[in-house]
């Protein structure tokens, strides 16, 4: 296959993908409509990506708040000596 066809392939499969995720948001309203109507509005389980980020989330959150209260019992310490 010469480059204009790889160049063809790669360019046609880029669009396709993002044909899909526009697809996916445009009926997402819908989706939700036609879920609450027919009682199945409780959204699906979060997939392992979702699961992953929000355990990230927390895990930050976390850090920040151990490391906020170490340095305000250092900033404690400092001042009592």
């Amino acid at each position: 296959m010469n480059k204009h066809f790889e160049d063809g392939w790669y360019y046609l499969r880029r669009a396709a993908r993002h044909f899909g995720r526009g697809i996916r948001i445009e009926l997402e309203p819908v989706e939700r409509r036609v879920r609450e109507r027919f009682g199945e509005g409780s959204d699906p389980e979060p997939s392992r990506r979702e699961r992953v980020r929000s355990n990230l989330r927390e895990a930050e959150r976390a850090a920040k708040r151990r490391s906020r209260d170490a340095m305000r019992d250092v900033r404690k310490r400092i001042r009592t000596s």
